[in-house]
Protein backbone atom coordinates (compact mmCIF):
# COMPACT_ATOMS: atom_id res chain seq x y z
CA UNK A 1 0.00 0.00 0.00
CA UNK A 2 2.79 2.55 0.66
CA UNK A 3 4.79 3.55 -1.80
CA UNK A 4 7.32 5.85 -0.50
CA UNK A 5 8.12 8.72 2.18
CA UNK A 6 6.85 12.10 0.85
CA UNK A 7 7.35 14.66 3.87
CA UNK A 8 8.39 14.53 6.94
CA UNK A 9 6.47 17.64 9.30
CA UNK A 10 7.66 18.91 12.12
CA UNK A 11 5.95 21.99 14.29
CA UNK A 12 7.32 25.03 15.01
CA UNK A 13 6.38 28.73 16.52
CA UNK A 14 4.58 31.30 15.41
CA UNK A 15 6.65 33.69 13.56
CA UNK A 16 9.70 31.30 13.81
CA UNK A 17 10.09 31.22 9.84
CA UNK A 18 13.50 33.20 9.36
CA UNK A 19 15.40 31.12 12.09
CA UNK A 20 13.95 28.10 10.69
CA UNK A 21 15.76 29.06 7.54
CA UNK A 22 18.89 30.06 8.86
CA UNK A 23 18.91 26.51 10.46
CA UNK A 24 17.76 24.20 7.77
CA UNK A 25 19.20 25.84 4.99
CA UNK A 26 22.91 27.13 6.13
CA UNK A 27 23.16 24.67 8.84
CA UNK A 28 21.82 21.78 7.16
CA UNK A 29 21.79 22.52 3.74
CA UNK A 30 18.11 22.15 2.68
CA UNK A 31 16.69 24.63 0.10
CA UNK A 32 13.59 26.78 0.91
CA UNK A 33 10.52 25.94 -1.68
CA UNK A 34 7.22 27.68 -1.65
CA UNK A 35 4.45 26.93 -0.17
CA UNK A 36 1.29 26.13 -2.15
CA UNK A 37 -0.66 29.52 -2.10
CA UNK A 38 -3.74 28.14 -0.39
CA UNK A 39 -1.36 27.15 2.75
CA UNK A 40 0.67 30.48 2.78
CA UNK A 41 -1.69 31.89 5.07
CA UNK A 42 -0.81 29.59 7.46
CA UNK A 43 2.61 30.40 8.62
CA UNK A 44 5.60 27.82 8.46
CA UNK A 45 8.04 27.10 6.10
CA UNK A 46 9.07 24.04 3.38
CA UNK A 47 12.21 22.50 2.30
CA UNK A 48 13.84 19.63 -0.08
CA UNK A 49 16.98 18.43 -0.39
CA UNK A 50 18.22 14.74 -1.63
CA UNK A 51 15.02 12.88 -2.19
CA UNK A 52 13.35 14.18 0.68
CA UNK A 53 11.03 17.05 1.58
CA UNK A 54 10.43 19.07 5.15
CA UNK A 55 7.87 21.22 6.48
CA UNK A 56 7.70 22.76 9.59
CA UNK A 57 4.20 23.87 10.23
CA UNK A 58 2.92 26.50 12.75
CA UNK A 59 1.79 24.79 15.59
CA UNK A 60 0.16 26.29 18.58
CA UNK A 61 0.36 25.94 21.78
CA UNK A 62 3.94 24.88 20.57
CA UNK A 63 6.03 21.83 22.37
CA UNK A 64 8.96 20.62 20.47
CA UNK A 65 9.40 17.31 19.65
CA UNK A 66 12.16 15.97 21.74
CA UNK A 67 11.43 11.71 21.50
CA UNK A 68 9.64 11.79 17.84
CA UNK A 69 12.31 12.73 15.63
CA UNK A 70 13.75 12.60 11.61
CA UNK A 71 16.97 11.27 11.12
CA UNK A 72 18.71 12.70 7.78
CA UNK A 73 21.55 10.69 6.38
CA UNK A 74 24.73 12.65 5.23
CA UNK A 75 27.75 12.02 3.30
CA UNK A 76 30.21 12.85 6.87
CA UNK A 77 29.23 12.87 9.98
CA UNK A 78 32.79 14.84 10.78
CA UNK A 79 31.77 17.25 7.86
CA UNK A 80 27.88 17.94 10.03
CA UNK A 81 29.62 18.65 13.10
CA UNK A 82 31.85 21.20 12.23
CA UNK A 83 28.80 22.50 10.71
CA UNK A 84 27.03 22.69 13.19
CA UNK A 85 29.87 23.67 15.41
CA UNK A 86 30.34 26.67 12.94
CA UNK A 87 27.27 27.69 13.64
CA UNK A 88 27.75 28.06 17.10
CA UNK A 89 25.31 25.28 17.85
CA UNK A 90 25.70 22.23 19.79
CA UNK A 91 25.32 18.79 18.90
CA UNK A 92 25.21 15.01 21.31
CA UNK A 93 26.70 12.24 20.82
CA UNK A 94 24.79 8.60 21.41
CA UNK A 95 25.47 4.77 21.04
CA UNK A 96 26.61 4.42 17.57
CA UNK A 97 24.69 1.89 15.25
CA UNK A 98 25.65 -1.27 13.53
CA UNK A 99 27.04 0.19 10.67
CA UNK A 100 25.61 4.11 11.76
CA UNK A 101 27.51 6.50 13.30
CA UNK A 102 25.17 9.16 14.61
CA UNK A 103 24.62 12.29 16.35
CA UNK A 104 21.42 14.97 17.33
CA UNK A 105 21.24 18.56 17.65
CA UNK A 106 18.22 20.66 18.35
CA UNK A 107 16.50 23.07 16.12
CA UNK A 108 15.94 26.52 16.91
CA UNK A 109 12.94 25.57 18.47
CA UNK A 110 13.86 22.27 20.58
CA UNK A 111 12.80 19.77 18.14
CA UNK A 112 14.96 16.30 18.20
CA UNK A 113 16.74 16.42 15.10
CA UNK A 114 19.34 13.21 14.38
CA UNK A 115 22.43 13.14 11.65
CA UNK A 116 23.22 9.89 10.61
CA UNK A 117 26.35 8.71 8.14
CA UNK A 118 25.59 5.05 7.10
CA UNK A 119 29.45 3.37 7.29
CA UNK A 120 31.11 0.80 5.07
Amino acid sequence: MIRALHHIQLAMPEGGEAEAIRFYRDVLGLEPVAKPPTLQGRGGTWFEGAGLQLHLGVEMPFHPARKAHPAFQVTSLAEAKAQVEAAGLNWRGDVDLPGISRIFVDDPFGNRIELVEVLG
